[in-house]
């Protein structure tokens, strides 16, 4: 029984739904792998925290400029017209509503749409938010990519987040390994699902009361 699909499945999914003229910026980790699946011929601009607009897919292994870097370290190409910056201009374009999307990863999402995704509260963790929470409440439509059970096998999807938050009430979609949700009215609503899962199965999962949105184009959508 196939329940789950791959994260570069995941990222090639998240990529067919930004639409064309988009300027987006991908959040470390998986995010990135965004990058590498956009669709040919779509113009879509990506934005690194670090201080590049037109950032292009991750480059062949012969082709690495040690100085060509994003947010995360990983080495990156620059596209044709790519533009440079200083740091500061970078998180004024996220602080003053310049990107369209962002992609971030997560600890937690709450169904009110509330991100917990910088802090677990265990020692030697990430000590600092970075650009999350300025991408968070910058970006005009927040997507996450995650994992739909944590390590443990809880949900990271929750009624509320005991996570230290990163923004509250600004995410609007939540692409999983398991299905795609979107956030709305206080509730989580399932949008696709993927392999042999179900609203009932997933709301097993979550512990969550699903609703289905008007959207749905998969089984789901014969559910609640």
């Amino acid at each position: 029984m196939t329940t789950r699909i791959s994260r570069e499945q995941l990222a090639a999914r998240i990529a067919a739904d930004i639409p064309e003229g988009s300027f987006v910026n991908l959040g470390i980790g998986a995010p990135t792998l965004v990058a590498d699946h956009l669709p040919a011929g779509r113009e879509i601009i990506l934005h690194t925290e670090n201080g590049l607009l037109g950032m292009g897919p991750a480059p062949e292994a012969d082709r690495i400029d040690p100085d060509l870097i994003n947010a995360g370290k990983q080495p990156v190409t620059a596209l044709p017209g790519a533009a440079y910056f200083h740091h500061a201009d970078s998180f004024a374009m996220m602080r003053g509503g310049h990107l369209d999307v962002c992609v971030l990863g997560a600890f937690q999402v709450s169904q009110d749409g509330d991100l917990a995704n910088w802090s677990t509260g265990v020692p030697g963790a990430i000590p600092a938010v970075g650009g999350a929470m300025d991408l968070a409440i910058g970006a005009k439509s927040v997507y996450v990519m995650t994992d739909l059970l944590a390590k443990d096998g809880s949900s990271k999807l929750v009624a509320a987040c005991t996570y230290p938050l990163t923004g509250v009430g600004c995410v609007a979609r939540v692409y999983t390994d398991h299905a795609v949700f979107d956030v709305e009215g206080g509730r989580f609503l399932v949008r696709e699902v993927f392999g042999d899962n179900t609203v009932e199965t997933l709301a097993e999962l979550t512990g969550l009361d699903l609703g289905v949105t008007e959207a749905a184009t998969t089984p789901a959508s014969e559910g609640t």
